[in-house]
C-alpha cells in the first residue's frame, strides 16, 4: 500500500512539475544558419531596409505573407504579438518583428502599416518587387509564390512558407518556428536566445 502512495505521490509531482515542458525549447535551431538575404525591399516609411543589413537587434523575427490572408497568416501574427507581449520589457526592447508582404501588388506602405498596427508597436513592415521578395525569400528557404495569373483569370496567391526565422545580430537566421508554435512558445523560446547572448 505505501508503494502504491509513493507511486501516485510521484504521478502528481511528475504532473504538477509542468514548468520543464513549458521551458522546452520548441523552435528548430539551424545547425548551418541561413544567412540573411541582402536584398533591399521597402519599409512603411518607403525607406530602403535590407534583412542582413537592417536586422542589428539581438533578435529579429521574420515572417512572409500577406494582409489578404484568411487564415494562416493571422494565426501566426497573432501568436507572434501575443508572444511578444509576454517577453519583460528588457526582453522586448531586444527583440525586431518584420513582416515580408508576398502580396506587393495590394500591399503597399499604407496597407502594410494598417495591417500591422493591428498586431503590435513597431512591427516592421516590407513590400518591394515580387522578384525582389522571391529573392529575400530564397536564401532563407522560404517559399514565396510568383504570383502568375490562374486559367479563370484569378492571381494566385496561395503558396507561401508559414514558417517564422529568428535571424541573429549577425544576420544569420538561426531558428525556425512552424505555423503551430504557441505565444508561449514563442515568448519561453525568446527568452532562452536572448539568455544565451
Amino acid at each position: 500500500m505505501l508503494l502504491g502512495v509513493v507511486a501516485v505521490l510521484a504521478c502528481l509531482v511528475s504532473a504538477c512539475g509542468g514548468s520543464g515542458d513549458e521551458e522546452e525549447f520548441t523552435g528548430a535551431r539551424l545547425d548551418q544558419p541561413y544567412a540573411a538575404p541582402t536584398v533591399e525591399l521597402t519599409d512603411t516609411d518607403g525607406a530602403p531596409y535590407s534583412l542582413a543589413a537592417d536586422t542589428d537587434k539581438p533578435m529579429t523575427l521574420v515572417f512572409f505573407g500577406y494582409t489578404h490572408c484568411p487564415d494562416l497568416c493571422p494565426l501566426v501574427m497573432n501568436n507572434i504579438a501575443a508572444g511578444l507581449n509576454r517577453l519583460d520589457e528588457d526582453d522586448r526592447e531586444q527583440v525586431d518583428m518584420v513582416f515580408v508582404t508576398t502580396d506587393p501588388k495590394r500591399d503597399d506602405e499604407a496597407a502594410l502599416r494598417d495591417y500591422l498596427d493591428d498586431y503590435g508597436e513597431g512591427f516592421i513592415g516590407l513590400t518591394g518587387e515580387l522578384d525582389d521578395i522571391v529573392a529575400a525569400g530564397d536564401p532563407l528557404h522560404l517559399y514565396v509564390n510568383d504570383g502568375k495569373k490562374l486559367p479563370s483569370g484569378g492571381y494566385d496567391l496561395g503558396g507561401h512558407s508559414t514558417f517564422v526565422l529568428g535571424i541573429d545580430d549577425e544576420a544569420e537566421a538561426v531558428v525556425v518556428w512552424n505555423q503551430e508554435t504557441s505565444a508561449v512558445e514563442f515568448a519561453n523560446d525568446i527568452h532562452t536566445l536572448l539568455s544565451e547572448d
